[in-house]
């Protein structure tokens, strides 16, 4: 470079006081390169994240893949409990593990509006970063776009997981058989009460809070307990009536469920009253139902209250001959109804 040639100046660090998303931000030039080094790089920092391409490379580990894909459009972003970024890393860690996987690699797309609090990215940056250290997975590539204002309703994350199911573990949603007891690993409803309070600005006696959660160390200690689950799968849109009611088309049978067994906060009870919302519905994102042979049950149920996330596990129900693949529930009345699939969505930008 010749002696008299001005310097280039390097670009001020991001505001990430004041300072907003702008389109430049998804335009592929120097302000996009700028956000994804300072923040999101910086954030999710990892060796494979680091190899700097367009894609992660590495060797898979030995079993069976497990991937999924979700996206997260929920409203508000924060929420007592959590927010969108920590609810990203969970719900596609959540999914994976559904497979008795163990979770390794995520990636990331994130739709970001015009006008977004740079401050705002950066929190729900952070708390993803902090939620896939508390998983133990890694980031290890992403995608970044920018949208008119009006056009993304602040920020949409799209996450894919990938992991690894151990020789002899397999449940899927076919495998649910008569005489097969089901079991929740906790309490129902908190997610989507606590999202509902936030967004309406309700006010109830006691701090209600997201169950969001990874729940692969869960699953890890429930299939060392009992390698041979027939089903797991995490209740989330539509509730736990939904899931149950996807199994058992997936089985081809039925179930009955005993209302006096299903765990379900007092003060979640309480809201949905209020709201005239039934809790069976109301979606989770920090527990999940589980499906074995009766007589595993009590140690799968023992692994399951012996994890933190697994405390108020409860056994709710049996599964059932039935050609008609109804769930049932017995209600603490003494009576019998159908829990049938949700009509319509209860409570929309969920997850």
């Amino acid at each position: 470079m010749p002696a008299d040639a001005p310097r280039r100046l390097s670009p001020r660090r991001l505001d990430l006081k004041t300072g907003r998303v702008e389109m430049s931000h998804g335009g592929g030039g120097r302000a996009m390169a700028q956000l994804i080094e300072e923040l999101f790089a910086a954030e999710f920092a990892n060796d494979l994240l680091a190899q700097g391409n367009d894609q992660a490379l590495f060797t898979p580990p030995p079993g069976r893949l497990a991937m999924s894909t979700d996206s997260f459009v929920v409203s508000p972003l924060f929420f007592p409990g959590g927010d969108i970024g920590s609810l990203a890393v969970h719900g596609t860690v959540n999914d994976v593990a559904m497979a008795g996987a163990r979770p390794l690699y995520l990636s990331a797309g994130f739709i970001l509006e015009e006008g977004l609090p740079l401050g705002d990215l950066a929190a729900i940056v952070r708390s993803m970063a902090a939620a896939a250290r508390a998983a133990g997975v890694a980031i290890v590539t992403g995608d970044t776009k920018v949208v008119e204002r009006g056009k993304a309703d602040g920020v949409f994350i799209t996450t894919t997981g990938l992991g690894v199911v151990p020789d002899g573990v397999a449940p899927s949603g076919d495998r649910a058989q008569p005489d097969d007891a089901v079991l929740v690993s906790g309490t129902l409803g908190d997610h989507g009460v606590a999202i509902l309070s936030k967004r309406e600005n309700l006010d109830f006696e006691t701090a209600l809070e997201s169950d969001s959660a990874a729940l692969n160390g869960l699953v890890a200690a429930m299939v060392a307990a009992v390698p041979d689950i027939h089903c797991l799968r995490d209740p989330t849109r539509g509730g736990l009536g939904t899931t149950l009611n996807e199994l058992c088309r997936q089985s081809g049978v039925g179930m009955m469920l005993e209302e006096a067994a299903i765990p379900v906060r007092r003060e979640v009870q309480a809201a949905c009253e209020l709201l005239g919302l039934d809790p069976l519905y109301v979606a989770n994102e920090g527990k999940l139902v589980a499906v074995c042979a009766e007589h595993v049950a009590p140690r799968l149920l023992s692994a399951m209250r012996a994890h933190p996330l697994g405390a108020d596990a409860a056994v709710i129900g049996r599964v059932q001959t039935d050609v008609h693949q109804f769930v049932q529930m017995r209600t603490a009345f003494g009576g019998t109804r159908i829990v049938d699939w949700l009509s319509g969505e209860q409570l929309p930008r969920i997850c």
